[in-house]
């Protein structure tokens, strides 16, 4: 667990930098004329969970396929109530590669982001979030990636 972690990390590390524009120097957010608000102390959490079955040959006991009815029960239980004002999910794949074997290990994802303000409740939520997946599914892991976020509503 703690390897596959640690390359999905570096691989995080690597590929995000590139992938997020930084705003112009001096550039700030600002609401709109119905909503002129500018939030700070804002963070976004990006949970990612695996829902596919593993595609790969192992040694290890290998996670059924999570279904759409199963995925929404989780949200409407666990994410909702911790959360009621908003999220995204997006759908994706994933994979990785434990040190030792020959191939990665691939399988479709969700990924769960919510912008939020940063503080212990919310990053308490978070983990709860986190706690209960592994608990219902049975997995090792929820990869969780926390930036600072500049918000407007």
């Amino acid at each position: 667990m703690h390897r596959r972690l640690s390359c999905l990390a570096l691989l995080l590390a690597l590929v995000l930098p590139g992938c997020a524009g930084t705003p112009a120097a001096g550039a700030r957010l600002q609401g709109d004329a119905l909503s002129a608000a500018q939030a700070s102390g804002w963070v976004r959490s990006e949970l990612y969970f695996g829902v596919g079955r593993e595609d790969a040959p192992s040694d290890r006991p290998q996670a059924d396929a999570i279904d759409e009815a199963r995925w929404r029960r989780f949200l409407d239980e666990e994410v909702t109530p911790r959360f009621p004002d908003g999220l995204t999910v997006l759908d994706g794949y994933g994979q990785w590669l434990f040190r030792g074997e020959a191939g990665p290990h691939r399988l479709r994802s969700k990924v769960l982001v919510i912008l939020h303000e940063d503080t212990p409740g919310r990053r308490t939520d978070i983990d709860a979030i986190r706690l209960a997946w592994k608990q219902s599914t049975g997995h090792e892991s929820v990869l969780w990636s926390l930036q600072p976020a500049e918000v407007s509503f």
